[in-house]
């Protein structure tokens, strides 16, 4: 009989990694427990400076080389924080994989091998980067896949380029209503020959391990609760090829929880460690008492005392997701609430707390507007998500 196994994971883990080591301290003690930690990188762990910034770089803010938070000038040291924090996997399928070159790229993935943390999602082709990782933990193996959706031009991976693997999706416009300035509805379909990738590399990983894990940097930035049409397509399509838990990232802000055929999707753990360099400050747009602050035509409410946070102040609500995983199947899915403070530090939300309830209606929300029939249940310290739970639409 196998020992249990727990798995945890956390969202987006960028800007300047190596001077915020403390933004793990939140999460250590779990991490420190746990068999296998999982996150989202996004930024290059690279110190090369001579690195040209890429052509369709994504950045917001405009700032040269040296002054972005793909540069890092001691990626060795950002490294260890890494390790430091128990992470052992990530997924560095991101709109940032190419951002100064291949040169860091490579330098990234190896410095990281190095330290006992494994890349997935990009490589030096779309071969290497589509390439699992196993681990093969008290007799239970549990494979890793990650796949970008938002990729940037340049970026994806072919059979001779470096880069991230590639889920794209396609937009449509649909203009239902005559009266002016309504918004069209935004219909969305995934990339049929790279979805067919995606279920061929999840079928092929199902026949070598117990448990699948699959990563995916997906979704609509900034907007809360909205999830789009090609994500779900995408998560179902990936539990009818055998993934047994779902990992999304990339919006900046949490998204709601699906559980599909008793397997569980996160469309979003949102930020974890995206706390901004020293000395950044942003400016804040003022509103009868309120501080916004305007991204990609999105604007949000933030938050004026976390200066090195310019964020929606909804994304200050986070989660700790764990899996245990007993005779080679999943058998309990729940997160711990993590609530950030002003220095820019997540954690855990005390369950007594008016935050705690806050927190749980925060992601009921989140999930019911999107029609997810979830059923969300406190245990302590963790919040447990019901996988046997039939929802209402199904119930007789």
């Amino acid at each position: 009989m196998a020992d249990k196994v727990t798995l945890t994971a956390v969202g987006d883990i960028g800007f300047r990694i190596e001077e915020n080591g403390d933004t793990f301290d939140g999460i250590r003690p779990f991490t420190e427990a746990a068999d296998i930690n999982f996150g989202q990188l996004e930024q290059l762990i690279s110190g090369e400076t001579g690195g040209v910034r890429h052509l369709h770089f994504d950045g917001f803010d405009g700032s040269d080389m040296n002054g972005s938070s793909q540069w890092m000038p001691t990626p060795e040291k950002g490294a260890q924080v890494i390790k430091d924090a128990h992470i052992n996997v990530m997924s560095y399928a991101t709109n940032h994989t190419m951002d100064i070159g291949d040169e860091a790229l490579f330098e990234t993935l190896d410095t990281l091998e190095a330290h006992g943390v494994h890349v997935i999602g990009a490589g030096r082709n779309l071969a290497d980067a589509r390439k699992p990782y196993i681990f093969d933990v008290k007799g239970t193996k549990v494979g890793f896949l990650g796949y970008c959706s938002v990729v940037t031009r340049g970026y994806a991976a072919t059979a001779t380029h470096a880069g991230c693997v590639p889920l794209r999706a396609s937009t449509s416009i649909e203009v239902y209503d005559t009266q002016p300035g309504m918004p069209p509805r935004i219909h969305t379909k995934a990339n049929p020959g790279e979805m067919a990738a995606m279920i061929e590399d999840i079928k092929s990983l199902k026949e070598q391990v117990d448990v699948v894990v699959v990563s995916m940097h997906w979704g609509i930035h900034w907007h809360p609760d909205v999830i789009a049409d090609y994500q779900k397509e995408l998560a179902h399509a990936a539990i009818d090829a055998g993934a047994d838990l779902i990992l999304g990232s990339h919006p900046h802000i949490m998204k709601g929880v699906e559980v599909y055929k008793g397997k569980v999707i996160f469309y979003s753990l949102s930020n974890f460690s995206m706390r901004r360099y020293e000395g950044f400050q942003f400016k804040p747009e003022k509103a009868s008492d309120i501080y916004w602050v305007t991204r990609f035509g999105v604007r949000a409410e933030t938050n004026p005392d976390c200066p090195r946070y310019p964020y929606d102040i909804n994304s200050q609500k986070n989660i700790l997701v764990k899996a245990e995983i007993e005779e080679g199947k999943i058998s309990r899915v729940s997160y711990v609430p993590l609530w950030m403070n002003n220095d820019a530090v997540f954690m855990p939300v005390d369950p007594a707390s008016v935050r705690s309830d806050e927190h749980l209606r925060y992601l009921r929300w989140m999930s019911g507007s999107q029609g997810f029939d979830v059923k969300f249940v406190k245990d302590g310290a963790e919040v447990v998500i019901d996988t046997d739970y039939v929802p209402f639409s199904e119930q007789e």
